[in-house]
């Protein structure tokens, strides 16, 4: 007969099944749900204008890190990772809005030459 031993295996594993998440999950789950509401309530309830659009964009920004950070386990992961992922976003946002602001520039600027 097999000889059967009841010990952890190499990775340190005793065959158990792990405890539920739904703590965190309904957790995660509230805090998604919240913020969306008061997107929704800046976005329907104020008047259209720069400051309803920052405050907007700053709340998604802020559900998209959160996202990032409990979906893709990034806030569980060591600085330097998480600098070498959100430096080049940044940095890829600003270059973004230079390309736009500088587009809207050119444009105007060639729509003059012509008229």
């Amino acid at each position: 007969m097999a000889s059967h031993s009841h010990h952890a295996d190499e990775f340190g594993q005793t065959g158990e099944i792990p405890k539920a998440q739904t703590k965190a999950i309904w957790k995660t789950f509230f805090i998604l749900c919240a913020l969306t509401a008061v997107e929704f309530a800046f976005a329907f309830m104020m008047d259209a204008g720069t400051l309803r659009n920052a405050i907007f964009i700053g709340l998604t920004l802020f559900k998209a890190f959160y996202i990032v950070g409990e979906f893709m386990h990034l806030k569980h992961e060591t600085k330097g990772l998480i600098w070498a992922v959100l430096v080049p976003t940044v940095l890829l946002v600003w270059l973004l809005v230079a390309l736009l602001v500088e587009g809207t520039f050119y444009g105007e600027s060639v729509f003059n030459y012509f008229e």
